[in-house]
């Protein structure tokens, strides 16, 4: 088989490097079909709806999705890391360089949406979803 690699050229792969590959991408796409269960949260638009049509890998079938803020949900591992990985837009910031070129970068992600779990599961790939624990230790009391 003849593949392109990223300098357009066309390259062989041998057949132990396709069968290696195809075995990686199967133990992903299966770990993204397993199912969670959670809550959809919709920042952008507090106690609306949001519908989309997610497909991640050629095998799957293009299903189209549609949540409303605050129900509960089972839906694949991958859909949940779609909402908490890929649905934020950025607001740049300028400024210059120490050499006075402009500068663009992102100052911060503004979150539309996410899926909080309501299950222990893998959190890897989750995104900066995840609360952070605050613990009190002393309760002063008049």
């Amino acid at each position: 088989m003849e593949a392109k690699n990223v300098t357009g050229k066309r390259s062989k792969i041998s057949k132990e490097t396709r069968d290696e590959i195809a075995k990686k991408l199967k133990v992903l796409r299966d770990k993204d079909r397993e199912m969670v269960k959670g809550v959809f949260k919709y920042y952008e638009v507090p106690g609306g709806v949001v519908e989309f049509c997610f497909k991640k890998y050629a095998e799957d079938p293009l299903e189209k999705f549609t949540f409303y803020d605050g129900q509960v949900y089972t839906i694949p591992l991958g859909v949940a890391k779609h909402l908490n990985n890929d649905t934020w837009y950025p607001i740049h910031e300028y400024g210059r360089k120490e050499d006075g070129s402009p500068l663009q970068r992102i100052g911060q992600k503004i979150r539309r949406m996410a899926f909080q779990s309501l299950e222990f599961m893998d959190m890897e790939g989750m995104g900066d979803n995840i609360n952070r624990i605050i613990s009190v230790e002393h309760v002063i009391t008049k």
